[in-house]
């Protein structure tokens, strides 16, 4: 009985282990190359699963108005659209102009539905506005063959946002640097990603930099096994 009972703990601690590497693998995420105020970054957004297991047909990435312009990479596959808004508060920029509208859109539509499990990585350029510690949240809706999924959720203050079950890719911007502003002359340009280049789909650090830490969980999934094997050995040889 007991050798059951420490069994099934340990498979039920195991499953739950499990989900939570699942969830928050399955969440659209967005890592900036550089989160400094002012600076010109290319932001690198990701997801690998669809809704539910069906099919992704395309992604409607939100751009905040504090943002006036965004310039997506365009990639072999993919249908690249720029949508323009109107602000509900007209923006000042750097040479003192007033614009009322920006790109308040980006969307990326698949000429063939990409399947649950292929990891599809975006990179769009954009200048960060000038007010260190102003969080950027890109509400991304993804759309599949079945069925949609909003990635849209705010966490309330102190809030873990992984705790959410679709939040909104976001990054809070940090204290100007020189390095930032060097990294803006090279970066200035529209991003095209040639038909046919290995670069078609980028390599995100986004989602490589979460690996260690699901490698860290699945390895206690099998600490947790094994041990419930050991301490169920060591009852019954002590039975004996």
């Amino acid at each position: 009985m007991k050798l059951r009972r420490t069994l099934l703990v340990s498979a039920a601690t195991a499953g739950l282990m499990a989900a939570g590497i699942a969830s928050a693998s399955a969440h659209v995420t967005v890592k900036p190359d550089s989160t400094d105020a002012g600076a010109y970054s290319v932001l690198t957004f990701a997801a690998s699963h669809g809704c539910e297991g069906s099919p992704t047909t395309s992604f409607t990435i939100n751009i905040p108005e504090s943002i006036a312009d965004a310039k997506p990479t365009i990639y072999p596959g993919w249908d690249v659209k720029k949508i323009e808004e109107k602000l509900a508060e007209p923006l000042t920029t750097e040479d003192g102009s007033t614009i009322t509208k920006h790109i308040g859109k980006i969307v990326y539509t698949a000429k063939t539905p990409l399947e649950d499990g292929y990891r599809m990585a975006f990179e769009i350029q954009v200048k960060n506005p000038d007010k260190a510690g102003e969080t950027l949240a890109f509400p991304t809706l993804q759309t599949c063959e079945k069925g949609e999924t909003d990635w849209a959720q705010m966490p309330a203050e102190g809030q873990d946002p992984h705790a959410l079950e679709a939040p909104a890719a976001s990054y809070t911007l940090t204290a100007a640097s020189e390095e930032g502003h060097h990294q803006a002359a090279s970066t200035a340009t529209d991003g095209v990603v040639p038909a046919g280049s290995a670069q078609a789909v980028p390599a995100s650090d986004n989602q490589a930099s979460q690996v260690p830490g699901y490698l860290g969980l699945g390895a206690g999934v099998l600490g947790l096994v094994a041990g419930g094997i050991a301490l169920s050995r060591t009852r019954k040889t002590s039975g004996k």
